[in-house]
């Protein structure tokens, strides 16, 4: 299905929703198992995905022997917790989710426990079968890295990683299949949930999207514009100038890959970066580095704790932003990725998926300042590496 398409019958879906919903309630809810079958779906996919996906990334990772790369992905990392942390205090503090009566669905999956000892305990599943039949994604998160580094330790350990390179392909073809139902989900959910709560989901909505822009424009200007400046010298203004047109690819497209080009073009000719450091760094980027994903992550978690009435322990927000970081990390490239990344990351906290289906029908305009950021944030690191191996090669001149 071309994009073109997908977004008409999501934007016609979103306004099917709110004409059934409001004036059709009966007809709505006789839908409602549409939305179920296609929540059914996506979780079908989740642990098959995450599995793979993760498993063959650790493998590739653990194969990196150059310190310049190991020092790039620790800037990712570093940028990715700065990300998450900011916009974590923003929503805790705003309380956005707060004051909104949205109830538990009948969403039965196992997630571990949120104690300290409970998520240690449940690293160590007794039965490998049960933690993919309960949808136990911590547990199957970390046997996903277990045998992706013991991968690479064991004789013919590539052919593994090869035959799993191949399934996880196979589940991302499928996926894709299943996001072509979004329209359709979008319609039955977000209807349903109209007859349920009425227009209070449009200001829910109005929030959400507000928070997500907000906490992005923050990220933007502290964890990539001012670093940019004291770090690498660029000034502001002329920063934001070199990169606009790199940022009306990202709006339009919402592809950090589509907007590769253009991104290493800016960073070669505008900032003056070598090829050599912009041809590692910025793919590298493309594929790990998502401090869109951090606002995404971060807001997503807290504010469904919020709106479920879920309290956020120390130990629970540890597990939110270890998760986040290891699936921003492993499964990036998957279609409509935000869409199922966030129903897994739910799956992890314990959180009902019930907002998920809400999700899907604003996650289009979130994906803009969302993808946006990815990419932004990608050019700061490359300026920032630029900037310390610079210093170095002066350093070992002067000695």
């Amino acid at each position: 299905m071309k994009k073109k398409v997908y977004n008409i019958l999501l934007v016609f879906g979103l306004i099917l929703a709110i004409i059934f919903g409001i004036y059709l309630p009966n007809i709505m809810e006789k839908l409602a198992f549409l939305g179920d079958i296609y929540l059914n779906l996506l979780k079908f996919m989740i642990a098959p995905i995450i599995f793979s996906s993760i498993i063959c990334s650790i493998y590739h990772s653990s194969k990196i022997k150059n310190h310049f790369i190991i020092k790039t992905i620790f800037l990712f990392i570093t940028m990715f917790i700065a990300s998450f942390f900011l916009t974590s205090i923003v929503i805790l503090i705003s309380k956005t989710g707060h004051n909104y009566s949205y109830e538990f669905s009948s969403w039965t999956g196992e997630v571990v426990g949120l104690e300290l000892s409970s998520i240690i305990t449940n690293l160590f599943p007794s039965n490998l079968v049960t933690i993919f039949q309960n949808n136990s994604l911590f547990s199957i998160i970390f046997l996903a890295i277990l045998c992706g580094y013991a991968a690479i330790k064991v004789e013919n350990g590539d052919k593994v990683i090869d035959f799993f390179d191949g399934l996880k392909n196979i589940f991302y073809k499928i996926l894709e299949y299943i996001m072509y139902l979004t329209p359709l989900g979008v319609f039955s959910l977000l209807g349903n949930a109209i007859v349920k709560y009425g227009t209070t989901l449009f200001s829910l909505g109005a929030k959400y999207i507000g928070a997500a822009y907000f906490c992005s424009f923050l990220v933007l200007i502290f964890i990539m514009i001012l670093p940019a400046y004291f770090i690498g010298n660029v000034n502001p203004f002329s920063y934001i100038k070199k990169v606009l047109k790199v940022w009306m690819i990202s709006l339009t497209t919402c592809s950090s890959v589509a907007t590769l080009p253009t991104t290493i073009k800016t960073c070669e000719e505008d900032f003056n970066i070598p090829s050599n450091i912009t041809n590692i760094t910025v793919p590298l980027g493309c594929t790990i580095h998502m401090c869109g994903g951090a606002v995404s992550f971060a807001l997503l978690g807290i504010f469904c704790c919020q709106l479920f009435n879920i309290d956020i322990t120390f130990s629970k927000y540890l597990l939110m932003l270890f998760s986040a970081t290891v699936i921003n990390m492993a499964a990036p490239g998957i279609p409509g990725g935000g869409i199922i990344i966030g129903a897994s990351y739910l799956t992890i906290l314990g959180v009902p998926l019930s907002f998920i289906g809400f999700y899907s029908s604003i996650y289009k305009i979130l994906d803009m300042a969302y993808t946006t950021l990815n990419v932004t944030g990608d050019i700061t690191a490359n300026i920032i590496i630029h900037k310390i191996t610079s210093l170095k090669k002066r350093k070992r001149k002067l000695q």
